[in-house]
C-alpha cells in the first residue's frame, strides 16, 4: 500500500517499541557460517524502468489523509521485503560492537550516536519501494564476521507492524523493536511522522538506550526528481547514567545549505554539555569538544553572512528542486571521526540504488532452504520473480499471494479466530514502560513445526 510505501521506502530507521531484555542464547542446531561465503555483488538482473507509471493518477484524491491502503503499481517496488529493509540497519553493527569495547560511557554514547544517524543512510537515492510483508512472514539474518544474528515478523497487517530482535553472537548486546507507519500525502510530497523508540541494550556495561528517529520528507512524488529530506530532533538516552544526546536533523533551508546535516550534543543529567558530534547522514560523523566547535561555527557565520548579501531565493511551483548537494563535512580541527559511509558499488544506480549490504539480503546461501522457516522473505515469489527481472511473473504472483492472505483472514473471521504470531508477544518495555512487540524465543531452535502456509 502507498501509505506503507514511503514509510518502508524512505524511513526503516523508525523503529518503534523496541522492548525485552536478552533471553539466554537459544541453542542454534544450525548456524550458516559466512566467513568464506562469497555475498554476491549484483542482482540477476537489472531495475524496471517506472518512467512510464503515472503516480498522480492514483494519488491525486488522498491530499492531507493518512496512507494505508492505496495499492501501488509494482513498477514502484524494489526486490527486498520490508522485514529485510529494516535488517539493513545491522549493516553498521561494527558500531554497536565498538560501543561495546569502551570503557568510557560517553565515548559508548557517542559510537551508539553514530550507529543511529548511519542507520538512515542507506535511505539515501533509494528510490524503490520495498514489498509489503504478508502476515506471519518472516526473515532472518545471520552474519558470523560481523557478530549477530536478527529474527524479525510481520505481526500485524492492519495495521501494518513488523517486529524485529537482533542479538549479539557472544552475548554483548540486544537491539530490538516494532515498527508502526504514520504519513500524509502533501501534494508534492509524502512527511512521515516516526512513532515509537527503539532500544539497544549494551548487556557487558549493564546500560540501556532508545530513541526515536527523525521526521522523513520525500520532495517531487508528482513531477521532478525524489528526493528526501530527514529532519527533527532525536534524542539518544543512557537510562542507566542519564547522560542524553540530543542531535539535531537540519531541514534543508532556503539556500540548501543545511541538506543532510546533522548537528547536536552529549549532556549529562545536570545538563551540562560534554560532547558535540556534527556532520552528515549521508556522509560522516565526528565529534569534538564544545568550546572548540563553537569558536569554529563563529568563524564560519562570519564568512556567510558576507556571502547571503549577493543571494536570491527562488521559488518553483512545479518540482521542490533538491539544492545542489554538498559532500564535504567541513571538519573542526581537532575532531573524532565516528563514521563514515560505505561506498556503493558502481552499478548500484542500475540495480535500485542498493548497498553492498542491500545486495546480498534475498540471496540464498548454500544450505539455507533446507534450515530457515518457510515464511522467510527469500521464498516469496513475487519477490524472487522481480529480482529476475521477469515483471509480468512478479505482478501476477503478487496479486496471488495478497488475494490469499485475505481469504485466509476472512477464513479466520468466518470461524471467529484471532492471528497467533508465533516469535513475538506484545509487552512493556522495561525502560520506557511503552508496549510494543518482544520477542519469546525459540526461532533459532529450528523448530518450524505449523508454520502457516503464506506462500
Amino acid at each position: 500500500v502507498f501509505g506503507e510505501y514511503f514509510f518502508y521506502l524512505f524511513l526503516s530507521t523508525i523503529f518503534s517499541s523496541a522492548e525485552g531484555t536478552l533471553k539466554p542464547l537459544e541453542t542454534n542446531l544450525h548456524v550458516i557460517s559466512n566467513f568464506s561465503f562469497n555475498f554476491r555483488t549484483s542482482l540477476p538482473a537489472a531495475m524496471f524502468s517506472r518512467s512510464t507509471v503515472s503516480i498522480w493518477s492514483i494519488l491525486k484524491k488522498c491530499i492531507g489523509l493518512e496512507l494505508s491502503k492505496i495499492t501501488m503499481p509494482i513498477a514502484f517496488n524494489e526486490p527486498l521485503s520490508f522485514l529485510q529493509r529494516i535488517t539493513e540497519y545491522m549493516e553498521h553493527t561494527y558500531l554497536i560492537n565498538r560501543a561495546c569495547s569502551l570503557s568510557d560511557s560517553r565515548e559508548r554514547m557517542q559510537a551508539v550516536a553514530a550507529f543511529a544517524v548511519s542507520a538512515v543512510a542507506s535511505q539515501w537515492d533509494r528510490t524503490g519501494k520495498p514489498f509489503n510483508p504478508l502476515l506471519g512472514e518472516t526473515y532472518e539474518l545471520t552474519r558470523e564476521n560481523q557478530g549477530f544474528r536478527l529474527v524479525s515478523e510481520q505481526v500485524s497487517h492492519h495495521p501494518p507492524v513488523s517486529a524485529f530482535h537482533a542479538e549479539s553472537l557472544v552475548g554483548d548486546f540486544v537491539f530490538h523493536g516494532s515498527i508502526y507507519p504514520k504519513l500524509k500525502f502533501w501534494g508534492k510530497s509524502v512527511e512521515a511522522e516516526p512513532k515509537g523508540t527503539i532500544t539497544l541494550e549494551l548487556l557487558k556495561h549493564h546500560e540501556a538506550y532508545t530513541w526515536t528517529n527523525p521526521y522523513c520528507c520525500v520532495h517531487n512524488i508528482i513531477l521532478g526528481k525524489l528526493w528526501i529530506e530527514q529532519y527533527g530532533t532525536v534524542e539518544i538516552v543512557n537510562h542507566s547514567t542519564g547522560d542524553k544526546c540530543v542531535l539535531n536533523f537540519k531541514p534543508c533551508g532556503m539556500f540548501g545549505k543545511e541538506l543532510h546535516k546533522v548537528e547536536g550534543y552529549i549532556q549529562d543529567k545536570s545538563k551540562k554539555k560534554h560532547c558535540v558530534i556534527y556532520g552528515k547522514w549521508t556522509e560522516c560523523m565526528w565529534s569534538v569538544d564544545p568550546q572548540t566547535y563553537e569558536a569554529h561555527k563563529k568563524s564560519e557565520r562570519r564568512g556567510d553572512n558576507k556571502k547571503q548579501k549577493n543571494q536570491e531565493g527562488a521559488e518553483n511551483d512545479d518540482a521542490d528542486d533538491m539544492p545542489e548537494v554538498q559532500e564535504t563535512v567541513s571538519v573542526v580541527p581537532g575532531s573524532t571521526l565516528l563514521w563514515r559511509i560505505d561506498s556503493r558499488p558502481a552499478h548500484s544506480a542500475e540495480m535500485y540504488n542498493f548497498t553492498n549490504f542491500a545486495m546480498s539480503l534475498n540471496e540464498l546461501e548454500g544450505g539455507m532452504e533446507a534450515n530457515v522457516s518457510p515464511t522467510d522473505c527469500r521464498f516469496r515469489p513475487d519477490i524472487r520473480a522481480m529480482e529476475n527481472g521477469n515483471m509480468d511473473e512478479a505482478s501476477k504472483e503478487k496479486e496471488r499471494l495478497e488475494d490469499k492472505q485475505r481469504a485466509a483472514r476472512k477464513e479466520r473471521a468466518k470461524n471467529e479466530e484471532e492471528w497467533s504470531t508465533r516469535w513475538f508477544q506484545m509487552g512493556t518495555n522495561p525502560y520506557t514502560g511503552s508496549q510494543g512487540w518482544l520477542y519469546s524465543g525459540g526461532y533459532f531452535n529450528r523448530n518450524y513445526q505449523d508454520i502457516p502456509d503464506i506462500y
